[in-house]
């Protein structure tokens, strides 16, 4: 993130975590994520409590620093360079501490989310199913009530920190009626690694290794009452407002593929082809040029969703959706650039972008595809422009052979226009 973007406090945080990645992160300790020689990075989680880098957006009672989402997204940003896994490991805190931030009573805060920010606490949501993917309201993990408690059964995959996790966020189906509206039928539990939770699958993953990724079962698993975040049934409210930090650290983690670019230009100012350096090849230029033109603009985007998001601006969620998708599709075409620029070399171990492109594909998928990226846009920005009057230019009055007859809107229609349906 570019300092004149940065207030005096949030360019001191971006430079603790720069350091923080140059001195604490040894290439070993990446390697041996790599081949999943580590399970869970709880050693780089604990070194971040160390340093004050959890919980950057939450209250200082907790432990958190009560920056701003531009501070946040400056650190993630330089956290990405390291991969997918830790990147994950850094941003998670802000995810479901954003849960708990917002929805959860004090003792929940007290027990949770101060030791979570403090690391003497792994923490993981656990969202997906076998069969639902981005169906997320056709949950179909029950959590029935039953006195002072709920009784929890089903199964969650893909969670980033199933082995590693102290306690996890968990959506569930608790309204069981069949007419039952689908942003009624869910609620958010804080359930416990203990007896009826079990990690049953290990997955081997493409990239983003070493983070602990699994199924979990529920199995008559005895969750308090007292568990509850936020109201029952309402686990749609909380899942709308995780969805905000979910794609915003996900564009902000891939911004750190300015790490293969980098590595790409330097190489190609050693390298020489044909009598010259390989920087001096216009190809070569062009790819560059790219690359660096698609992530300064992905960072312009996440830079502004941050700001949209401080500012509680109306159309923040559209403008997230936005930087989510542009950013994950532009440091996908940065790194496969990268590898482009640096030949048969980059393709092998003997340099980190093979990592660094398998970890960079899930960004595609994860937190939401590209196409429900696309879903969500559009639909917003159509309630924006049907829901408000027209106050601006009347660009149809320009045309240069005027037709009444073929106007979409009269001059009345412009200044009080409103979804028909059509």
């Amino acid at each position: 993130m570019y300092d004149f973007l940065l207030t005096p406090e949030e360019r001191s945080l971006r430079d603790d975590v720069r350091r923080f990645v140059r001195e604490e992160i040894t290439s070993d300790f990446l390697r041996k994520m790599d081949k999943d020689d580590i399970i869970y990075p709880r050693d780089f989680v604990e070194r971040l409590a160390e340093h004050n880098l959890r919980g950057i957006r939450f209250p200082k009672k907790y432990g958190g620093r009560e920056m701003s989402w531009v501070a946040d997204v400056a650190a993630t940003e330089e956290i990405g360079c390291l991969g997918m896994a830790l990147g994950c490991a850094f941003v998670m805190p802000s995810i479901v501490g954003e849960a708990l931030d917002k929805f959860g009573t004090e003792q929940q805060k007290e027990k949770y989310l101060q030791p979570y920010i403090e690391g003497k606490l792994v923490a993981a949501e656990a969202l997906t199913e076998p069969r639902g993917g981005s169906d997320f309201f056709g949950a179909t993990t029950k959590a029935v009530f039953d006195g002072d408690h709920f009784i929890v059964n089903g199964q969650k995959r893909f969670v980033v920190g199933a082995d590693g996790s102290d306690f996890f966020l968990v959506y569930c189906r608790t309204n069981f009626e069949p007419d039952a509206h689908k942003y009624q039928r869910i609620s958010l539990l804080i359930i416990e690694k203990g007896p009826g939770v079990e990690t049953e699958y290990h997955y081997g993953l493409l990239g983003c290794r070493g983070g602990g990724t699994g199924r979990l079962v529920f199995r008559d698993v005895k969750v308090p009452k007292e568990n509850l975040v936020g109201e029952l049934h309402g686990g749609a409210l909380c899942f709308n407002q995780m969805m905000i930090p979910e794609r915003l650290t996900s564009a902000a983690g891939c911004l750190g593929v300015w790490g293969a670019l980098d590595l790409a230009v330097r190489y190609s100012n050693k390298r020489a082809a044909f009598g010259r350096l390989v920087k001096k090849f216009q190809a070569v230029n062009f790819l560059v040029a790219d690359s660096i033109t698609q992530l300064d603009a992905a960072r312009g985007l996440t830079y502004m969703a941050a700001r949209a998001v401080d500012e509680n601006y109306p159309n923040m969620r559209r403008i997230v959706s936005e930087a989510k998708r542009f950013s994950t599709e532009a440091a996908w075409n940065v790194v496969n650039n990268a590898m482009q620029i640096m030949g048969g070399i980059g393709y092998t171990e003997v340099y980190p972008l093979e990592r660094a492109l398998r970890d960079t594909r899930l960004s595609l998928i994860w937190t939401g595809t590209s196409q429900i990226m696309n879903l969500m846009i559009q639909h917003e920005y159509y309630d924006e422009i049907l829901a408000q009057p027209y106050d601006r230019r009347h660009m149809e009055k320009d045309a240069m052979s005027p037709d009444e007859s073929e106007r979409c809107f009269t001059d009345e229609d412009m200044w009080n226009v409103h979804d028909s349906g059509a």
